[in-house]
């Protein structure tokens, strides 16, 4: 390009000579069609220069039009994609619809009521609980057993339980009910899906894994919020997950490990399973247990399968360490004042939200994440770095006083 301008150059500087000869010469018919060339090369020299400036080739009205009609093409595509998910999100509904599940709640304290008057629109609910809730359990329209009779719970023929006790009082209630489970299991060839949604998660694993029977499914799961913040609704709200046994399947413990495609896992000894292996017992197990994870699913809620490993090395960082801050800065005994910033309004709403909680789970937050003490440690460690950088201002401040004041004498 820049070699075709400066030829142009050249025959605009020779036409001009060329004009201004024939003028003389009074040639007019001569001198016209020169002028005209000299005038089209100057216009292509122009376009020339403004492509550089510009970096763009002259665009071709072909060009734009095909990319006009692309555009359109796309949008009819993703219109027609819209379609399709819409039909297959009625249909996945419908299929939900017509076989509810039956499901059980043990621990109806705050957060179980909270779970189950949601889940209340999707199933069959049935709780149990250490205290008399009845009142409350007519109110949301499900079926209220005591805990001190849990063959009675059972034979409620629940698909699921949920587990949604302290994180203190986890093992002796999976301990307490696995003689009653054993029970049920030889009276009807199956076992329920035991789902728990402990704040900590390697703990639950362990324990389930350990004391439940063989028949029984397990849900390692978190849902990373509660009553307060999810007062309006689940939709956004984030529901952590592991799914740790299903058909007497024990799934490798690291989920990056566990999934190797849509259809395909790898168990805690290395062995590949079909989600769709031959046996019915597998196939209804895995029907189950996404049936399940639909409810949460279809209340809004972002779905993360993660390991319970993972799920507390994050946890430490993150919810353990709010929860320290928040108790920290509340034995402090911080109060409001009439020239509160947004910044503090913050710290006051932090420890309002964390002291909320009992100190149990707090407790129980400390002593069944490894990760925990690490985390202690690294707050002191931190907070042991800040001091000193303030002392080392000081005294930098101060020696540079004590300069000026000898320069001054």
């Amino acid at each position: 390009m820049l070699r075709r301008s400066i030829q142009c150059l050249l025959v605009f500087l020779i036409i001009s000579e060329s004009c201004s000869g024939l003028a003389k010469e009074n040639s007019s018919r001569n001198f016209d069609k020169l002028d005209q060339y000299r005038q089209a090369c100057l216009t292509k020299m122009s376009a020339s220069s403004s492509d550089r400036v510009n970096g763009l080739p002259e665009e071709n009205p072909t060009n734009r039009s095909a990319q006009a009609g692309r555009l359109e093409e796309l949008k009819q595509q993703e219109a027609e994609l819209s379609r399709k998910l819409a039909a297959i999100r009625m249909e996945k509904l419908a299929e939900l619809q017509s076989k509810p599940l039956t499901i059980g709640v043990i621990g109806f304290g705050r957060f179980g009521q909270f779970i189950a008057r949601t889940f209340a629109k999707h199933g069959n609910i049935v709780v149990t609980s250490r205290s008399d809730y009845t009142d409350i359990a007519d109110e949301m329209g499900v079926t209220y057993v005591p805990l001190s009779d849990p063959d009675a719970f059972l034979d409620q023929d629940l698909d699921v339980i949920i587990l949604a006790v302290s994180i203190l009082s986890f093992e002796g209630t999976i301990k307490s009910l696995a003689p009653s489970l054993q029970k049920y299991i030889q009276k009807n060839n199956r076992g329920p899906l035991l789902v728990d949604v402990l704040s900590v998660k390697e703990h639950p694993r362990e324990v389930l894994l350990q004391h439940l029977p063989e028949a029984c499914d397990i849900l390692c799961s978190h849902p990373m919020f509660g009553p307060d913040s999810g007062k309006n609704g689940w939709h956004g709200l984030t529901y952590v997950y592991e799914k740790t046994r299903v058909d007497k399947v024990v799934f490798h413990p690291d989920s990056s490990l566990s999934v190797v495609d849509s259809n395909t896992f790898v168990d805690s000894s290395g062995a590949y399973h079909s989600v769709h292996e031959s046996s019915e017992s597998h196939v209804e197990a895995i029907d189950r247990i996404e049936r399940f994870l639909s409810i949460w699913e279809e209340e809004g809620c972002r779905m993360v399968p993660m390991s319970c490993q993972a799920h507390d090395a994050y946890a430490a960082n993150s919810q353990f360490i709010t929860h320290l801050m928040g108790r920290i800065l509340g034995a402090q005994g911080l109060q409001m004042t009439p020239i509160d910033t947004k910044g503090f309004e913050s710290v006051l709403t932090l420890v309002k939200s964390t002291t909320a909680d009992s100190f149990d789970l707090f407790y129980g937050l400390y002593k069944y994440n490894q990760n925990s003490v690490k985390t202690i440690q690294q707050l002191k460690a931190a907070m042991e770095d800040v001091e000193e950088n303030l002392r080392r201002m000081e005294q930098d401040e101060l020696q540079k006083q004590l300069q000026q004041e000898s320069r001054i004498s």
